[in-house]
């Protein structure tokens, strides 16, 4: 894609969504890491109100620990897979306290090794906590940047990170990151996109498609 399109791009997201930002409650890296945990295949909003208590309840690793695991599970039952992701969560937190002194490692090499840590929830830790450029590509990500021809449609989740990473300077990298969420999860919906109102239906391949299908309804 050339560089004017992408750049006009990401000045509309940021013009419809100046104030993107992390939406999963928390308060430190390690809190982070747990939500973002959670939250796969689960909505922030699930999330954050299971964290609400839990958070409460443990402040550390040891803390995970110290309990049975049946009663961590019941902790985020209202959480989907929550018996996996218990198992993930108690074996994170071992593994913290054995090779990290108790503490999120700041590297994403090290973060990928923690169970229940993939590239996506690395991704979020190092730009989120610590300030290093990233882009994470969740559902929301992947959907818009593949309709607005950022990525082609069948490119794998690491590949669309890559062609993001290449297409969009460094230094926007995770503002970007949250403003492709919130255009996803606010207006370029999976299923019902306002692609009516939408300031980027000229570049989008998925909405020209949709206006399209539209018309021709109306016109029968």
């Amino acid at each position: 894609m050339k560089a004017a399109i992408v750049r006009y791009i990401l000045d509309t997201i940021s013009e419809m969504f100046p104030d993107a930002h992390c939406e999963l409650n928390h308060s430190n890296a390690f809190e982070l890491t747990i939500a973002v945990l959670l939250s796969a295949q689960c909505t922030d909003e699930t999330v954050n109100k299971v964290t609400k208590d839990l958070f409460q309840k443990y402040k550390t690793p040891e803390d995970y620990v110290a309990v049975p695991l049946e009663e961590l599970e019941q902790d985020i039952r209202r959480i989907g897979l929550y018996r996996n992701k218990a198992k993930h969560i108690r074996n994170l937190c071992i593994l913290l306290m054995e090779q990290y002194g108790g503490d999120v490692p700041r590297e994403h090499d090290e973060l990928v090794k923690l169970p229940g840590v993939g590239r996506k929830t690395a991704n979020v830790v190092v730009s989120n906590a610590f300030d290093v450029p990233a882009i994470a590509v969740d559902t929301h990500v992947e959907r818009v940047s593949k309709r607005l021809g950022l990525a082609n449609w069948k490119d794998s989740v690491l590949e669309v990170e890559k062609k993001l990473m290449k297409q969009v300077p460094r230094e926007e990298w995770t503002l970007t990151h949250h403003r492709l969420i919130f255009f996803g999860r606010y207006h370029c919906k999976a299923q019902n996109p306002q692609c009516q109102v939408c300031p980027l239906l000229d570049v989008c391949r998925e909405g020209k498609k949709r206006m399209k299908t539209s018309q021709i309804r109306k016109d029968k």
